[in-house]
């Protein structure tokens, strides 16, 4: 069964850099997009409201599989301009998953205590002044844990880029298991999850590290550690 292990697994280590270039790419997108949508559905204004939640109701209520397809091959009826397969994949996985990071944004800003608002305008700060000096440095420290969750989900997504031909692990995983091989899918499939289990492992140690940081220049604990200082606190109450 183990023959063939050093083949599959440098087979499907090809496709790694495309992986890896893809939700790198669609994590700096959706970032962007999460920051500039979350903050748009906050403007006093209607219009930049009701922009906002347009793109982020109409990006998470269709199918990521047909966003896919349509940038790839209708965008280019409409438009005579055929992006390549990776730059499609990298802007559907970040317009996306943008959309739902908008919401992380949103409720992050709003959970900042009011307090915190009426101080920076007894301190006469201007209304930008007040969001990137006071409300999301507070803010971030909230929305970094359910970022971490929502690029690990765009790392998955990434495999649906072998649609449109993109040479990632999924599709390298594809390719070795047609090639006189499909007796061993268990092995090949296998090596695919511990593939993407490596890389989730490593987005969620960068988090960590953005998070410890985000909490420090706030002076506070991570969200995660608090968490546990409370457990404590409640289990010592008990006793």
């Amino acid at each position: 069964m183990f023959d063939n292990l050093g083949f599959f697994a440098s087979t499907i280590a090809d496709g790694l850099l495309l992986t890896v270039e893809a939700t790198v790419g669609g994590i700096v997108v959706a970032a962007l997009l999460s920051f500039v949508a979350g903050l748009a559905m906050l403007s006093p204004f209607l219009v930049v409201r009701f922009v906002a939640r347009v793109y982020v109701e109409v990006w998470r209520g269709t199918s990521e599989v047909v966003q896919l397809l349509w940038i790839y091959f209708v965008l280019p009826i409409l438009t005579g301009f055929q992006l390549m397969p990776l730059w499609a994949g990298i802007l559907v996985l970040g317009l996306n998953h943008g959309a739902y990071g908008a919401e992380i944004v949103r409720g992050a800003v709003q959970s900042v205590p009011k307090a915190q608002y009426e101080g920076a305008v007894a301190l006469n700060l201007t209304a930008w002044q007040r969001m990137r000096r006071v409300i999301l440095p507070q803010a971030v420290v909230e929305m970094l844990p359910p970022f971490n969750n929502l690029f690990i989900q765009l790392l998955k997504a990434s495999a649906l880029l072998t649609i449109v031909n993109v040479h990632e692990i999924t599709y390298q995983a594809r390719r070795v298991l047609l090639i006189n091989h499909t007796g061993q899918a268990l092995l090949i499939w296998t090596l695919v999850l511990l593939f993407y289990l490596v890389l989730a492992i490593v987005i969620t140690f960068g988090m960590r590290l953005l998070e410890r940081a985000a909490a420090a220049r706030v002076g506070r604990t991570p969200v995660e550690r608090r968490g546990m200082l409370r457990t404590k606190a409640l289990q010592a109450g008990v006793r």
